[in-house]
């Protein structure tokens, strides 16, 4: 069908250009919208390593309301991912099965390091953003409620 590997070769590039094109416009507006936090315990400027908000259920609705309004057009409504980014849900999937709640323990803390390194700084692959930062636009108290959100959504198989 192909009759050199030069137009299959642009054919793939062709395609890759468009898909890329379809999922910028399919993200939609981006622009973070603010999180109300008051009600929830001030954490200061020292920022925590792990979730200080694991069972604050005000946390688990602030967090809810957050992770609709500014990660689910990209994570997928409630964590569940169509492909573009991420699935949440499965962050820490390592975590869930160790036996050991030490070694348990201290994975869901390290997971949650890497959580909030994420959100604060974004991630950025050969120039293109994937995640942009939230540090500046989101005070730690957003990001754990939005974190506490996500621990309800754990897939646990």
């Amino acid at each position: 069908m192909w009759h050199s590997p030069r137009k299959l070769a642009a054919a793939v590039a062709l395609t890759a250009t468009a898909l890329t094109s379809l999922y910028a416009v399919a993200h939609g507006n981006v622009t973070p919208q603010s999180v109300d936090t008051t009600g929830l315990p001030v954490l200061g400027d020292k920022w925590r390593d792990e979730n200080p908000y694991k069972t604050n259920k005000l946390a688990l609705k602030i967090g809810a309301s957050a992770y609709n309004q500014n990660c689910a057009r990209c994570h997928g409504i409630e964590a569940i991912s169509g492909g573009i980014a991420p699935d949440l849900r499965m962050i820490d999937r390592d975590c869930v099965g160790l036996k050991n709640d030490t070694r348990k323990a201290a994975c869901f803390k390290e997971m949650d390091v890497y959580y909030l390194a994420t959100v604060r700084s974004g991630k950025v692959r050969n120039g293109a953003v994937y995640m942009p930062p939230f540090e500046g636009v989101f005070n730690q108290e957003a990001m754990w409620a939005i974190k506490s959100y996500l621990e309800t959504r754990r897939e646990t198989n």
